[in-house]
């Protein structure tokens, strides 16, 4: 990671004020103010990876408040935030829940007024990312933001540990490996999420929670050919029927979102340079298709030609 701001070797008397610029060109517009007495402190160092902007943070106490103001003040609106606790406290308010992050725990803040303080000794890595890599899958991000994935969690801790290590390897990773990495790390936090909010769901956000988890599993599971709308509400512990009214209910099927993500994932792998020595049938298999033939048929009708001419466009236009 690259280090851009560090508070030592500067005046007392003129840190905050860079502390809060440079927050400003990297984070954006916010509302920040010490909390403690004493000189403030602070290292920012960041590092982008794939579509997740990566940064780490080191600070003194301070109060960073994001309001309608400074909303309105944003560029981009279509990110949200996930906080990655590494020492220290923090707590967090947004949507009606607070909550307090210790080590190892996962927050998102979504793109509305939010609050977060900051211990004299915090540290933390803060991820900021498309909102819509997680409500795709999760659903609007108010029924999720400001409630910790703690350590406890198995996908919690794997997701820790899994930006820890990328952090450190930022600076040798080549555009495509960071893409994939990239996708790697947003499919961890969606799954972390997912099983948290499996724990105390309210039961007025039962249904889209599951579907959203049901998308989840599925994504994570399409090389697997034999993955089927029953294997799926197995998996969520509830009836294929159950399942396939939650879906009816957002005006899609089940079966029918099983064939789409398979097509696009299939889409995705052609129009990327870094798979033209596969085979399309391999392709074809690693997304979840048995038959070759079949798979054609299916793409053609999907994007309108055969699997060929689409890589031939795709990659022929980068």
């Amino acid at each position: 990671m690259k280090t851009v701001l560090s508070t030592e070797g500067i005046k007392p008397d003129q840190r905050f004020r860079m502390w809060r610029e440079m927050l400003y060109d990297r984070i954006g517009p916010v509302e920040q103010k010490q909390i403690h007495d004493g000189p403030f402190h602070g290292r920012i160092e960041t590092a982008d990876v794939g579509d997740i902007r990566i940064t780490r943070i080191s600070e003194s106490a301070l109060q960073t408040e994001v309001t309608p103001t400074t909303l309105r003040q944003r560029e981009n609106t279509e990110t949200v935030f996930v906080l990655i606790q590494l020492a220290g406290l923090s707590g967090s308010s947004q949507d009606g829940r607070d909550a307090v992050q210790r080590p190892g725990d996962i927050i998102v803040l979504g793109g509305r007024p939010n609050i977060h303080q900051s211990s004299p000794t915090d540290r933390s890595l803060v991820l900021e990312l498309p909102r819509d890599h997680l409500e795709n899958f999760l659903g609007p991000t108010k029924i999720y933001t400001a409630i910790p994935v703690g350590p406890a969690s198995p996908g919690a801790a794997l997701t820790v540990s899994f930006f820890k290590e990328l952090v450190g390897m930022t600076d040798n990773l080549a555009p495509d490996t960071a893409g994939r990495l990239s996708k790697i790390g947003v499919d961890l936090i969606v799954a972390s999420i997912a099983e948290r909010l499996a724990q105390d769901l309210p039961l007025s956000l039962y249904g889209t929670v599951v579907v959203q988890r049901a998308k989840a599993y599925v994504e994570e599971n399409l090389g697997d050919s034999t993955l089927d709308p029953r294997q799926v509400a197995a998996a969520m512990r509830i009836s294929l029927r159950r399942l396939q009214e939650l879906f009816h209910s957002q005006g899609q099927h089940i079966s029918d979102w099983i064939w789409e993500r398979r097509l696009k994932a299939a889409g995705l792998r052609l129009s990327d340079s870094a798979c033209n020595h596969l085979a399309i049938a391999v392709i074809a298999y690693d997304c979840g298709f048995s038959n070759p033939t079949h798979f054609s048929r299916r793409f053609k009708d999907r994007f309108g030609m055969t699997p060929r001419e689409f890589r031939h466009v795709a990659t022929s236009s980068v």
